[in-house]
């Protein structure tokens, strides 16, 4: 005789619904959290019930990268400035809620997401810009090197750059007041970070326009 029912609906697990809960999970908790287990159980089902979706964990982490991918818009227009400019910052964005993504971006098994995110760009750079095939490669490489190398940094940095570095300058010269003559030019960074302070969306566009302008000179 089967159990009465409750009147509640447990919605179906399918494999969106499980990629989106490990995405959750990776925000939450750490990429070091996700294991099949521990989604299954954050699901409310068994693990065997999520191995129907997802085949094993290299599966789920492959769909968790190309979920974040998904998020990313690809801009069209004229201007391939300004294309490859909301193209950059809109990958920021996506790392920034999911800062645990891009250690594994380029590693992944490239989904659809993925190859539309990386064609866009290389049609931008070939037909907006007119650059030819090797001076596309070469930019390209340039920019993406940029936007994942920063995220890395803004992961790993203090939330306020200011306050640490001058926190830091001020424990050193504590320690060893001789640091401030052996490493002047550290500790004049230290100082102007402290009096004006460090906005990463700020440098984060200042340094992408530095780049954009040298691919200019690499057009025909």
């Amino acid at each position: 005789m089967p159990p009465p029912s409750t009147g509640e609906k447990r919605t179906p697990l399918n494999r969106q619904r499980a990629l989106r809960a490990a995405v959750k999970l990776a925000d939450n908790e750490g990429l070091e959290a996700v294991s099949m287990r521990n989604l299954a159980s954050r699901l409310g089902v068994v693990p065997m019930a999520l191995y129907r979706h997802v085949v094993n964990k290299e599966d789920l982490l492959n769909g968790m990268v190309e979920t974040v991918y998904a998020e990313i818009d690809l801009p069209t227009g004229v201007d391939w400035k300004a294309t490859m400019r909301q193209r950059a910052t809109s990958m920021r964005e996506a790392l920034r809620r999911h800062p645990w993504a891009v250690e594994l971006m380029e590693n992944s098994s490239p989904g659809p997401a993925n190859l539309r995110y990386h064609n866009a760009g290389i049609a931008c750079l070939r037909e907006q810009a007119g650059l030819p095939i090797p001076a596309a490669i070469e930019a390209y490489r340039l920019i993406d090197s940029y936007i994942y190398g920063f995220a890395l940094q803004e992961k790993t940095l203090p939330g306020d750059i200011a306050a640490a570095a001058e926190a830091r300058r001020d424990s050193l010269t504590r320690t060893d007041p001789s640091l401030a003559k052996k490493y002047p030019y550290l500790m004049e960074v230290a100082k102007a970070l402290g009096d004006s302070g460090y906005d990463h969306t700020e440098q984060y566009e200042r340094g992408l326009e530095h780049i954009l302008s040298a691919i200019e000179l690499l057009r025909p």
